[in-house]
C-alpha cells in the first residue's frame, strides 16, 4: 500500500504547548524543566509518550518499567524527547468483577491522555490481555503515530517432567482434582511451576494472541509477538521500537494508514493459523469500530474458514511460546499465509515496509512447532461463527480447541441462570446431567455479569469427569480464557440480560449444534419462543452511579465488540490546545 511521508521538518502538535515565548508557552515549558530537562529538548523535536501499563497488581506487566527505559534509550538515540506516562492497567488475574468490564474505561483514559497532552507519537507498552486492545483502541481514536511494544510471554512451566502451560494446566489440573486423579496437595505444588518468570501467559492465550494480532495488523515491529519477557532480545525490540516511533512521527505514519480492512483480514487469518483466542474476535471488532472499519462476525467466518491451524501450541497443541519463538515466531506464520495466497501482501506496517517485505526471507526452524499445511492441527482453524434462533446475531467457537465428534451434536439443555447458580449446582451428585447434555450458562454477557467474564468454559460435573469424559458442549453469552479448551460456544448474541433467546432456554429443551453448517438451534416452535420472550422479565438493573452505570447503559453486544456505543467510529474532540 502506497504511503507518502509528510515533509520534515514541520511544526508538531507539542509545539502548541512548548514552542514560543508567550506566557502560556513558558508556563508549560517551565514546569517541565523542574525535572532537569535542558532547554533544547523543547526545540520542536518529536515528543513521544511512552504509555506504560506497568503495575505490580498486573503480574503480566510488572516488568514493563525495565522495557520503558529501553524504549527511552531508543527515542533519545533517534533524536526524540521521551516522556513516560502511566495509564490504566487492567489485569486479567486481579480485576473484579472481570477485566473486560474495564477495557473500555482504559481505552477512554488512554484516548484522553493522548488528546489532552503535548504528545506527537506514542509507544503503547502493553502485555496483559486487555491492555493491548485498550491502548490500541485509544490510540486509534486519536490517530497520532503509534507503535505497540508487548512485554512478552513468561518462560515455560515444568511440573514433574511435564511441560506446563499457564491457564491451560490450571483448568486441566483443577478438573483432575475433581475427578480424583490428582490430590489437592499436588495441585498446590504444581502452582509454583506455572508462573516462573516475568511475562504474560506462555500459551497461545489472549495475551499472546493479542500480541500476535498487533503484529499481524502491522502495529508492531515484525517479530515482536513471541520474544520471551526475560530474553535480552525483548529489550532490544523495545529499544528499536523507540527509535522507529520517532521516524513515524516525522513521516506522520498514523494508525489510520495501517489499520485498513486488509490489515484486519490479515489479522483474522493469522488468528486462525496460530489457533488464537476467541477473545481476539471481540477486541478486533472494537478496534475496527474506533477507526470506522466495517468489520463484522461474517468477516471472521469468511476469512478464517479455509485457514489451517499450523502453530502447535497449547491449548490447541502441545508446545508453548518459548518454542514458538525459537522456531521463528509469527513472521514464519505470516510468510506461510502469503505463500498460501491468504495474505494482503501490500498491507502497510509501522516499519514503513509491507507485510510481505518483512517476512519473505524468514525460515522455520522447527516444523513440529510450526507445522506444514498437511500436518495442520485442523484444516479449517478459523473462529467459527454459528447463527440460528438461539443466536440471531451470532456466537463463536474455536474449532482447534474443540472435540471433532461434538461439532455436530444434539442434546438436552441443563441450564444455569448465572454463574452463582452454576457454582451451586455443578458439584451436586443429584444434578440431572450426563455427557450427552448441553450445558447452558446465562447472564454472563457484557451487561449480565457485568462485563462478560471468562466463565464460558464451565468445568464439567464430577460424576461425568469420573467416567473419563473431558469435554461436553457448552453454550453461554460469556467469554473464555484464551488458555482454555473444549467444545464451547461463546459470545451468544443478543445476550440473555438484553433479552436474547438464550434468556428463555429451560432445562430439558433440545439444542442442536451443527458447526459444519454454522447453525445453533433451539428445538422449539417459533410460537413457543415468541411466547417465552414476551413473558421474559429483565433481571439486570443499572447500577446507581459511576463507571458501572455508564457501562451498563451504553455497552454494545459482543457481536459488535462490546464497546461503548458513543465511542464507535468517533474521533472525539480536536486535539487540545493551550487555554491558559
Amino acid at each position: 500500500m502506497a504511503f507518502t511521508p509528510a515533509p520534515w521538518p514541520r511544526k508538531l502538535r507539542s509545539q502548541e504547548w512548548w514552542g514560543g515565548t508567550s506566557r502560556d508557552n513558558i508556563y508549560h515549558r517551565g514546569w517541565m524543566k523542574n525535572q532537569g530537562y535542558p532547554h533544547d529538548m523543547f526545540d520542536g523535536r518529536p515528543v513521544i509518550g511512552i504509555l506504560n501499563t506497568w503495575s505490580e497488581l498486573n503480574p503480566c506487566n510488572a516488568h514493563l518499567d525495565i522495557l520503558a527505559q529501553k524504549v527511552k534509550n531508543g527515542i533519545y538515540e533517534a533524536g526524540g524527547f521521551p516522556v513516560e506516562v502511566p495509564v490504566f492497567s487492567v489485569s486479567e488475574s486481579t480485576f473484579r468483577p472481570t477485566a473486560m468490564m474495564f477495557r473500555n474505561l482504559a481505552a477512554m483514559a488512554v484516548e484522553e491522555t493522548i488528546r489532552g497532552q503535548p504528545i506527537d507519537g506514542c509507544v503503547l507498552l502493553v502485555g496483559c490481555d486487555k491492555t493491548t486492545p485498550s491502548l490500541l483502541m485509544g490510540a486509534a481514536s486519536c490517530d497520532i503515530p503509534s507503535i505497540v511494544v508487548t512485554g512478552g510471554p513468561m518462560l515455560n512451566g515444568h511440573f514433574r517432567g511435564e511441560r506446563v502451560g499457564s491457564g491451560t494446566h490450571l483448568w486441566k489440573f483443577s478438573e483432575m482434582v475433581k475427578a480424583g486423579q490428582m490430590t489437592a496437595e499436588d495441585f498446590l505444588e504444581a502452582e509454583a511451576s506455572m508462573s516462573r518468570s516475568a511475562g504474560s501467559c506462555n500459551t497461545m492465550g489472549t495475551a499472546s494472541t493479542m500480541a500476535s494480532m498487533a503484529e499481524a495488523l502491522g502495529m508492531a515491529l515484525s517479530g515482536n509477538a513471541a520474544i520471551p519477557a526475560v530474553d535480552s532480545r525483548r529489550r532490544t525490540m523495545a529499544q528499536l521500537s523507540g527509535r522507529r516511533i520517532v521516524q513515524m512521527v516525522k513521516d506522520d505514519l498514523k494508525p489510520s494508514d495501517i489499520l485498513t480492512k486488509q490489515a484486519f483480514e490479515n489479522a483474522i487469518r493469522t488468528n486462525a493459523a496460530i489457533g488464537g483466542s476467541t477473545n481476539a474476535v471481540i477486541h478486533l471488532l472494537a478496534i475496527a469500530g474506533r477507526v470506522g472499519i466495517d468489520l463484522t462476525l461474517d468477516d471472521w467466518d469468511r476469512c478464517g474458514r479455509d485457514v489451517p491451524t499450523i502453530v502447535n501450541l497449547m491449548p490447541s497443541g502441545k508446545y508453548l511460546m518459548e518454542e514458538f519463538f525459537y522456531a521463528g515466531g509469527l513472521p514464519v506464520v505470516i510468510k506461510r499465509l502469503g505463500e498460501m495466497g491468504l495474505l494482503h501482501n501490500d498491507a502497510l506496517t509501522v516499519s514503513g515496509e509491507t507485510a510481505w517485505a518483512q517476512v519473505k526471507d524468514v525460515e522455520n526452524h522447527n516444523d513440529d512447532v510450526i507445522l506444514s499445511n498437511d500436518k495442520a492441527l485442523t484444516q479449517s482453524g478459523g473462529i467459527v461463527v454459528v447463527k440460528g434462533n438461539l443466536a440471531p446475531n451470532g456466537a463463536v467457537l474455536k474449532p482447534s480447541a474443540a472435540t471433532p465428534a461434538l461439532m455436530t451434536h444434539r442434546g438436552r439443555a441443563v441450564v444455569f441462570e448465572d454463574i452463582d447458580d452454576y457454582k451451586r449446582k455443578i458439584n451436586d451428585e443429584a444434578l440431572d446431567i450426563d455427557e450427552t447434555c448441553v450445558m447452558v450458562l446465562k447472564n454472563c454477557g457484557p451487561k449480565g455479569y457485568p462485563g462478560m467474564a471468562e466463565v464460558g468454559n464451565m468445568g464439567l460435573p464430577p460424576k461425568v469427569l469420573r467416567k473419563g469424559i473431558t469435554d461436553m458442549v457448552r453454550i453461554s453469552d460469556a467469554r473464555m480464557s484464551g488458555t482454555a479448551y473444549g467444545t464451547v460456544v461463546l459470545h451468544t448474541s443478543p445476550e440473555a440480560a438484553a433479552g436474547g433467546p438464550l434468556a428463555i432456554v429451560r432445562d430439558g429443551d433440545m439444542i442442536e449444534l451443527d458447526v459444519p453448517n454454522r447453525r445453533l438451534h433451539l428445538d422449539l416452535p417459533a410460537e413457543e419462543i415468541a411466547r417465552r420472550l414476551a413473558e421474559w422479565v429483565p433481571q439486570a438493573t443499572a447500577p446507581e452511579g459511576g463507571y458501572a452505570m455508564l457501562h451498563h447503559l451504553h455497552v454494545g453486544g459482543a457481536d459488535t465488540g462490546a464497546d461503548l456505543d458513543f465511542l464507535k467510529g468517533c474521533r472525539g474532540a480536536p486535539v487540545g490546545k493551550d487555554s491558559h
